[in-house]
């Protein structure tokens, strides 16, 4: 990756913005999907922002 200052790949354990994408991207369309559904997109996004945030501080 260009600029990136590691020489080979991220050190093992490093919650980068690609990891952090592919572990909940897939669970927040079809958690919003269902929101919209049932017609609770805020509270859903509050639960998100919540679950990133944990998530987040727990593997750093």
């Amino acid at each position: 990756m260009p600029g990136s200052p590691y020489f080979d790949e991220p050190p093992k354990g490093l919650l980068t913005w690609p990891r952090l994408l592919k572990m909940t991207a897939p669970i927040a369309v079809v958690g919003l999907v269902g929101a919209v559904y049932l017609d609770a997109v805020f509270g859903a996004l509050a639960v998100f922002t919540g679950v990133v945030f944990i998530t987040a501080f727990t593997r750093r």
